[in-house]
């Protein structure tokens, strides 16, 4: 056997401490959300670092590849840890490689050896990892053995039935062990799918009903290759939400050279089975992540500037798979300027964004975005719609409750639909106001809502800002830089 690993927590420089979730009686750190006092027209650029999604997917696909891989500029945070230690759980090792971004270094990764027939037992922590908690254990699957997962108290009411029931009719028996069924926790007991074909079926098929995660889909795509047969998931039910993500797994895969037929109106994949050889890419700067900073633009005034940004889609290049860069016409429609160089992209809002006009926003296709959007819409004299996001009742916690009862709790006045969120009137709260507390649920863009909130309302306190680790570990850091550059020396 391979010698071990350094310990994660060196390796991608962050401390456990600050990533941990808080412990049911625990007080959280609150952090006072600081107030704009700068000018119109002030200037910021913030760098932001890798994207999550992009991470998490090329970490799985290079434990999964033929010979080591190395991955630059990756996102290191909670969520990135949590898929890191789950991959070496499973046999997979990482090595640091120094560079100088403030971000941490990159990552050479040597892949699990899939060609041993003997059984392996290992527990995994999700902690409130989505790409963990779905992606992990499809992959578990491929190997003999049995393996326990589990996460944060949360996380066990996330959905994950159409997971189970997929990797269930791949012959793989999934146990649960909690009171609810369905959930975490639960245990993957695999003959190894690696290794042994399923019978009765040229190329095996997965019916799945993804309607509540495209992680769901992504999970299966992502494993596909290392089937002996390959395989087909079809969804069924209602239609899938934040389509972009599932895109982003089949051009990752297709970048990799691995032969994906994909049929998204009928909502079917077909993955050709095929090595994936090792690699080396470069992530792109999370898009979702920069929404705060560029939400701050839009509410102040002012102007920021998030460099790398991926270029948009033309010269023959597919551009971006990020939902987050719905940015650039979502921040246009309320009436911000945005513009892309090559030194990135620029967002300036106006002291009249908004207007008096009302909104309705489709956000189905990237309902990650909700949360920054409605921080800013919170902000504006009209009635906005945000549609097409049920799903996030599933997420980190339920986010359209969390946005409803924390837009109430600052003055303003929303309220919930089936599908979305209407905010009836903006947040009002007189500079003589106490503080007040906004409830973050350990929720990271629950977090970002209320710092964007406290740009131009007083007193706004967000409850356990340390949640912003999950995914932008130094959060608070970047959020002050910014604000030093828009307001001058503070």
């Amino acid at each position: 056997m391979a010698d071990a690993a350094p310990p994660i927590n060196k390796i991608v420089g962050i401390h456990m401490s600050d990533t941990a979730p808080v412990q049911p009686g625990a007080t959280p750190g609150d952090w006072p959300a600081p107030l704009f006092t700068g000018e119109p027209g002030a200037r910021a650029t913030v760098r932001i670092p890798g994207s999550k999604s992009l991470t998490n997917r090329y970490l799985l696909l290079a434990a999964m590849a033929d010979s080591p891989s190395v991955v630059h500029a990756p996102l290191h945070s909670r969520d990135s840890l949590l898929m890191i230690k789950a991959l070496e759980a499973l046999g997979a090792r990482f090595e640091s490689l120094e560079t100088d971004s403030p971000f941490g270094p990159d990552l050479r990764v040597t892949p699990i050896d899939f060609s041993s027939a003997t059984p392996r037992y290992s527990t995994i922590d999700c902690g409130l990892a989505g790409t963990v908690m779905r992606f992990v254990p499809a992959l578990a699957a491929l190997l003999p053995g049995e393996f326990g997962f589990d996460g944060d108290a949360h996380a066990r009411k996330r959905p994950m039935a159409p997971l189970l029931d997929g990797l269930r009719q791949l012959g793989v028996d999934v146990p649960c062990e909690g009171d609810q069924a369905d959930a975490l926790p639960f245990t993957v007991q695999s003959p190894g799918l690696a290794q042994h074909p399923v019978e009765g079926s040229a190329i095996p098929e997965v019916c799945i009903d993804a309607s509540a995660s495209s992680q769901f889909v992504s999970a299966f795509l992502l494993v596909a290759p290392r089937l002996p047969q390959g395989l087909v998931i079809r969804h069924v039910g209602e239609a899938v939400p934040s389509v972009p993500h599932i895109e982003m797994t089949v051009e990752t895969l297709r970048e990799l050279g691995v032969r994906v037929e994909s049929s998204p109106e009928q909502y079917t994949w077909v993955v050709r089975p095929g090595a994936i050889r090792g690699f080396e890419k470069t992530i792109e700067p999370d898009l979702s992540n920069a929404g705060p900073f560029l939400a701050a633009a839009t509410v102040t005034g002012t102007s920021v500037t998030i460099p790398d940004w991926p270029a948009p889609a033309g010269d023959g290049q597919p551009g971006t798979t990020q939902g987050g860069d719905m940015w650039r016409e979502l921040l246009l429609t309320v009436g911000a300027t945005v513009s892309y160089s090559e030194k990135g992209l620029t967002v300036t809002g106006s002291p009249a964004v908004g207007g008096e006009r009302e909104y309705v926003f489709d956000l189905a296709r990237c309902g990650e975005l909700a949360p920054t959007l409605a921080a800013i819409c919170a902000l504006l004299p009209a009635r906005t719609e945000l549609r097409g996001i049920a799903h996030l009742r599933g997420h980190e916690t339920d986010r359209l409750k969390a946005l409803r009862v924390e837009i109430n709790r600052l003055g303003g006045s929303a309220h919930e639909l089936d599908d979305g969120l209407v905010i009836d009137a903006p947040v009002q709260r007189a500079a003589t106001n106490a503080a007040v507390t906004v409830r973050t649920y350990e929720d990271h863009r629950m977090a970002t809502f209320a710092a964007v909130l406290g740009l131009r309302v007083p007193g706004v306190v967000v409850e356990n800002i340390a949640t912003t680790a999950k995914t932008l570990p130094d959060f608070v850091g970047l959020w002050n830089n910014m604000l030093g550059q828009l307001e001058g020396s503070r």
